[in-house]
């Protein structure tokens, strides 16, 4: 009897999941700081609220487009220094974007704290947290995705508390210390992962396999750049308009950024169940529950302004959406060697995070020409059922690859 491969998992693997989930729950503060002073912010700068909101934008789409070429640079000359210098850079963009001008925000959130910054951080991280698992790698890269949700969880108040004692400038220079002070030590413990590639030898052979999914590899990974960056234009807009949109209907900020820690902290508790899940039924699938699920909660913030059932609904909301982004880095593995996750990984990512961006910015310009929400939330609807088809054609693809390797096996 053939004996199976020998796994690479040890608890080594988890040790390294345990310090890139510390780090990105620091890292995933930065962006946080503008979505719970937006409305500050735009009342200081005497601007329209799409305009600050579009900072938090191009930090998804900086991000996305910094982790194409920092996950390239990693496999070439390490992970640590590229880390280090995303926390630099990170610092440094909250530093200048405390400048008061809107120009110094964009400068500040898209390229230092989005390219140069997370894009130095997240994407690269997740490739090598993805390299030191295979039988659990579902678990493992929700895990460390979760850093966002700790993120979510335990920073929103205390910049909120920062913001009505200090103002929002000074909010955002204490928190780039923090980053530089709390990030740079634990890069130390980061030890090379057994599944990568050798440094200098990256590259993927894509055009060797004749066909995924029955399609070309590469016109496969663009229907999954295509739901990807259908599916987080809904996801943004609870994440970066739901402070100010309880604010705009009598619930307070204090209340309001605690209703986000709520959604957030939910996705960080659900995100483990949709890792394990990604395990059993493979990465797009549990991209196609996530995403219904997802579908009818952003649904439910039409229906209600009641601040107890708000909190229900953003609770059910982070419950639902948590588990989609990871499972598409899950799906590339499913779907394509190792030796090319630090592009393709990456590239997914950047979908992904464009649609944050457009979300994020389109659904302030759908505020600032009606004057409420309704029509962003109705708007992220539409763009989630386009997700569902694209995913669902994907889906039934494996379905049929699945049942024609069976019938294979039986003759």
């Amino acid at each position: 009897m053939t004996q199976p491969p020998a796994s690479i998992e040890s608890r080594g693997s988890w040790v390294a999941a345990s310090i890139v989930l510390a780090i990105l729950s620091i890292s995933y503060g930065s962006p946080l700081l503008v979505v719970v002073g937006l409305k500050v912010m735009t009342e200081a700068m005497h601007t329209d609220r799409s305009v600050v909101a579009l900072a938090a934008a191009l930090v998804w789409v900086g991000t996305g487009a910094g982790g194409i070429a920092m996950g390239w640079l990693a496999d070439r000359i390490g992970l640590r220094p590229v880390v280090a210098f995303g926390t630099v850079m990170t610092a440094i963009g909250l530093v200048v974007s405390t400048h008061g001008s809107v120009w110094a925000l964009y400068i500040g959130h898209g390229v230092l704290i989005g390219f140069l910054g997370n894009g130095a951080i997240y994407a690269p991280l997740l490739i090598y947290v993805s390299r030191w698992f295979d039988r659990r790698r579902g678990t493992a890269i929700a895990l460390i995705s979760s850093g966002q949700y700790i993120a979510g969880v335990v920073w929103p108040s205390v910049f909120q508390i920062g913001i009505d004692a200090y103002g929002w400038e000074s909010a955002m220079a204490v928190f780039g210390g923090v980053v530089v002070v709390l990030i740079l030590p634990t890069l130390v413990l980061l030890r090379p992962a057994p599944d990568a590639p050798i440094r200098g030898t990256v590259g993927g052979h894509a055009g060797e396999r004749r066909t995924v999914l029955g399609l070309h590899p590469n016109a496969t990974q663009g229907l999954i750049c295509a739901a990807a960056f259908c599916c987080c234009i809904p996801m943004a807009v609870p994440s970066s308009h739901l402070v100010a949109f309880c604010s705009d209907i009598g619930i307070t900020p204090a209340h309001g950024a605690a209703m986000l820690s709520v959604l957030l902290g939910c996705a960080f508790v659900s995100r483990q169940f949709w890792g394990a899940l990604a395990d059993r039924i493979g990465g797009l699938k549990t991209v196609l529950a996530g995403s219904a699920c997802q579908t009818v909660a952003i649904a439910a913030f039409m229906l209600t302004q009641d601040e107890l059932g708000l909190f229900a609904i953003s609770a059910a909301f982070g419950l639902g959406f948590s588990g989609i982004i990871p499972s598409y880095s899950v799906a590339i593995r499913d779907l394509y060697p190792s030796a090319e996750a630090s592009w393709r990984i990456p590239t997914v990512l950047f979908s992904g995070m464009s649609g944050m961006a457009f979300g994020s910015w389109f659904s302030g310009a759908l505020y600032d020409h009606y004057g409420f929400y309704g029509p962003a939330f109705t708007a992220g609807v539409l763009f989630n059922l386009v997700n569902l088809a694209v995913v669902g054609f994907l889906v039934l693809r494996i379905t049929q690859r699945d049942r024609a390797l069976l019938q294979s096996v039986r003759a």
